[in-house]
C-alpha cells in the first residue's frame, strides 16, 4: 500500500514536468525560430519479489518472475530542431534558414551564441544586429547612404549606393552547424550556446556542404503544432488524474487495513 502511494506520486511529478514543457511550447507558438521541446520519461527501479528464471522445481523455472515497478522519472527534455514554416515579411533584413544551420551572434562579453531567428536590423552605426543589439558575426556594417540591401542564399550581403549601377559586397554571413543540435543550451532570447554535448561548431557557407540556404524577406516560424500540443496537454492532464486516483485508492485501502480492529 505504501509502495503504491510513492509510485503514483512519481507519476504525478512526471506529468507536472510534461505540462510545464507543453505550456512553454504553447507560449512560444509565435516566437520566431522557436524549437519545441519534448519531455522523455523512463521507468524507475524494480523490486524483484521473484527473479525471472527462478527455479520452481528440479526441472522447471519461473518464466517471468514477479517484478514490481517503482514509478517513473523524467529522463530528458530535448529540443526538436525540425524546420518551421517560412512566412514572407517583405523586410529586407528579415532572414530565414531553409535547412540546417545557425546564425552567429556576438554577445556583449565577447562570447558567441547561435540563433535561428533572423529578425535583424541596423543599429545607429549601420551594423546588422539582433533585436537586443547583439551584432551578427562576422560583423557587417551597411553604409548610411545605402539605397537597398540584398542578401543572397549563400549569406552574401551587398548594397546599392547612389551613383552606382552595380551592388557592392559589404560582407557575408557565415553558417554554423553542430553534430548534435539537441545538446545546445537554450539561453533565451532565441539564442543557444555550445556545450560538450552539442559538439564543436562547424562553420561553412550557407547553401553548401549540407548547410541550409538563406531566404531574404522571410522568417522561420515556430515549429510548434498547436493541435498536437493541446492533445498532449489533455493526455498529460488525464495521466495526472489517473496517478492521483492511484494515490487516493491506495489511501482508502490503507485506511481500511488500519480500521480492521474496529
Amino acid at each position: 500500500m505504501i509502495r503504491a502511494l510513492y509510485t503514483a506520486a512519481t507519476g504525478m511529478n512526471a506529468q507536472e514536468t510534461n505540462i510545464d514543457v507543453i505550456s512553454n511550447n504553447l507560449a512560444n507558438v509565435n516566437t520566431t525560430g522557436f524549437k519545441k521541446s519534448r519531455a522523455d520519461f523512463q521507468d524507475l527501479f524494480y523490486q524483484y519479489v521473484v527473479e525471472p528464471g527462478a527455479p520452481t522445481s528440479a526441472t522447471t523455472n519461473n518464466p517471468s518472475g514477479v517484478q514490481i515497478g517503482l514509478g517513473v522519472k523524467t529522463a530528458s527534455v530535448q529540443k526538436i530542431f525540425a524546420q518551421g514554416d517560412l512566412t514572407s515579411t517583405g523586410n529586407q533584413l528579415d532572414l530565414a534558414i531553409e535547412g540546417d544551420g545557425f546564425f552567429q551572434v556576438t554577445l556583449p562579453d565577447g562570447s558567441t551564441s547561435y540563433s535561428r531567428a533572423g529578425t535583424f536590423r541596423l543599429d545607429d552605426t549601420g551594423q546588422i544586429v539582433t533585436p537586443d543589439g547583439y551584432a551578427v558575426s562576422p560583423g557587417i556594417t551597411v553604409p548610411p547612404d545605402a539605397l537597398s540591401v540584398s542578401i543572397g542564399q549563400d549569406g552574401t550581403v551587398s548594397v546599392r549606393q547612389p551613383g552606382s549601377a552595380t551592388a557592392t559586397d559589404v560582407g557575408q554571413l557565415t553558417g554554423v552547424r553542430f553534430p548534435n543540435n539537441a545538446g545546445l543550451r537554450a539561453t533565451g532570447r532565441n539564442l543557444y550556446e555550445e556545450t560538450s554535448s552539442s559538439g564543436a561548431p562547424v562553420s561553412g557557407v550557407f547553401g553548401e556542404n549540407g548547410f541550409g540556404r538563406v531566404s531574404q524577406g522571410f522568417l522561420e516560424t515556430s515549429n510548434v503544432s498547436v493541435v498536437g500540443e493541446v492533445v498532449g496537454l489533455i493526455t498529460a492532464q488525464r495521466a495526472y488524474e489517473a496517478s492521483s486516483k492511484g494515490i487516493s485508492t491506495a489511501d482508502e485501502m490503507l485506511g481500511q487495513a488500519i480500521n480492521l480492529k474496529r
